[in-house]
């Protein structure tokens, strides 16, 4: 069977010899094996994870998605964001700094806004002064 895991920007898995795949969406977890039914999902943000011919285990960690089963050839796996990795615990580290940087990230982008409309009440303020001259001028 093969895995395909995508996100907008990249390819993050692609792999022919799988033996079967565990997901979970909001019913709870489930399995794909080799000549199972159409089927299609909406995944929670957990960690894919599937065995290979050679016995071997990997892991995606996924941010949501969309899960389609074709033809039980072909699984293909949407989300915002992907991670994989053959080891669960190094997995489960990557995860947490990546969530670490987006919410420091998050938490730069709401202090730059809150600067932002600081300036702009100022300016406005500023504007809204009766001993403001040039009050009808944008640039003064």
């Amino acid at each position: 069977m093969r895995l395909r895991i995508t996100t907008p920007i990249s390819l993050v898995v692609d792999e022919d010899a799988v033996r079967a795949v565990r997901a979970e969406d909001a019913s709870g977890s489930f399995g794909i094996m080799p000549g199972h039914a159409d089927f299609l999902t909406s995944l929670a943000t957990s960690v894919v994870s599937w065995q290979r011919h050679d016995g071997r285990r990997s892991y995606c960690a996924v941010r949501g998605g969309i899960l389609t089963v074709n033809h039980g050839q072909e699984v293909a796996i949407a989300s915002r964001e992907a991670i994989a990795g053959d080891d669960l615990a190094a997995l489960d580290q990557e995860v947490l700094r990546r969530f670490r940087e987006d919410l420091e990230e998050q938490r730069k982008s709401r202090v730059d806004s809150m600067r932002l409309q600081v300036n702009a009440i100022r300016y406005i303020m500023q504007h809204l002064r009766p001993d403001h001259r040039g009050a009808g001028n944008m640039f003064p």
